[in-house]
């Protein structure tokens, strides 16, 4: 926290109305805010809740209520959700309302309206295409899709995957029969990858991630547990599962010789974020898959089995619990890394912040959070020092 605290409190703003330009919310908007519900995720489809009190009130009550008729509040507008700790604003949503509902009630303040949706992502995956992506690898593909998308204030952040197989127009042509976003999510599989839109840095502007979770960010600020008033999370569960743990194998066949090599994959190879990773410590002793490998050379299974073996090193702990927002003063976004303490030494350390719930009701605001790890005990002993930005 900051030397002087956070004297303007915590506060959210909306961005609403076209596609391409959302405007401002008014004022009576605002006011009509019951509750406003953001789910972010890098495993599922992230999306939004918005709750309006749309009561008939006054003598433009008998011509409808608020909202219901607004283009502004209907189905294929676009919402920005923005949090401010003091003059700070921290995008954490920007999607597209795919649905509505009306309860009229029976009183003056009873009826709502409410607002549901995913996030920009739905925009990429309204349309199947038929096309081709001569010469083009997986990287190119991906700037090129979402290149497409520029007008809505998306931008591609595309990290190149560990295993890059040259597209030659003589060997092959990769094949689009699908829509732009399942595309991506098959290109992404095929590497371990995630795909997924991070709101921000500012509002109305954000990126498509194409690469590995996490992020290449450093750490968030850090989480404390039973730790007495330095405490800033409570409901803390921790889950120790044995059975998420994978090792690999194939059969590859040489398309030009027809030699067939065995390529196993028995441990994760992406950087640890524990002391004793799992994938180590149970080396030899893990359930072993094969994949098929039908029409695939050695780069691209060699790829596969990367991303298989590390997606599923990766899941082997899993934490879940609330932030008390006036003690944690910041807002946790997903798919980074997050230390967090007071679980003791065998559960402290660094963790992907796998989903993250933002609820905000009338004076309260409440985070949950689940985290993902990919073993025990942390690689330093201590928690990096927090920067204080007064």
């Amino acid at each position: 926290m900051a030397g002087f605290g956070n004297i303007l409190g915590i506060r959210v703003t909306l961005l609403l109305g076209p596609p391409v330009a959302p405007l401002p919310a008014s004022l009576e908007a605002m006011e009509a805010v019951d509750e406003i519900e953001v789910r972010q995720s890098a495993g599922k489809p992230s999306g939004f809740k918005l709750v309006l009190r749309a009561g008939r009130t006054g003598p433009l009550g008998l011509l409808g209520p608020p909202f219901v008729d607004d283009p502004r509040f209907q189905r294929d507008a676009r919402i920005v959700v923005t949090v401010w700790n003091g003059i700070v604003p921290t995008p954490i949503f920007d999607g597209i309302v795919t649905k509505t509902q009306y309860m009229p009630g029976s009183g003056e303040n009873e009826g709502r309206y409410v607002m549901l949706g995913r996030d920009l992502t739905w925009l990429m995956d309204k349309e199947e295409k038929r096309t081709q992506h001569p010469a083009q690898d997986e990287t190119v593909i991906a700037n090129a899709i979402t290149a497409q998308y520029a007008t809505y204030g998306i931008a591609p952040l595309v990290m190149p995957p560990n295993v890059i197989d040259p597209v030659l127009p003589v060997d092959r042509t990769p094949q689009q029969c699908c829509t732009d976003l399942g595309y991506l999510r098959k290109m992404a599989r095929r590497h371990g990858y995630k795909v997924f839109i991070d709101p921000g840095p500012v509002p109305g502007v954000s990126k498509l991630y194409f690469g590995p979770v996490p992020m290449p960010d450093a750490p968030q600020k850090a989480i404390s547990v039973n730790l007495g008033p330095m405490s800033d999370a409570y409901d803390v569960t921790v889950e120790h599962d044995g059975e998420t743990l994978t090792a690999a194998r194939a059969k590859v066949q040489d398309r030009a010789t027809g030699e067939v090599t065995e390529l196993p994959f028995p441990m994760a190879t992406s950087t640890p974020n524990s002391a004793l990773p799992e994938s180590l410590a149970r080396f030899g002793q893990t359930r072993e898959t094969q994949i098929t490998t039908s029409g695939m050379n050695i780069a691209e299974v060699l790829g596969r089995l990367m991303g298989l073996v590390n997606e599923s090193a990766e899941n082997v702990l899993t934490i879940n619990g609330t932030i008390d927002n006036v003690r944690y003063n910041d807002v946790l976004k997903p798919y980074r890394l997050v230390q967090i303490r007071g679980l003791g030494m065998i559960y402290n350390g660094l963790y992907i912040v796998a989903e993250v719930r933002h609820k905000f009701r009338p004076g309260s605001y409440e985070q949950t959070f689940t985290l993902h790890g990919d073993g025990l005990y942390p690689i330093a002993p201590v928690v990096t020092p927090e920067v204080a930005v007064v």
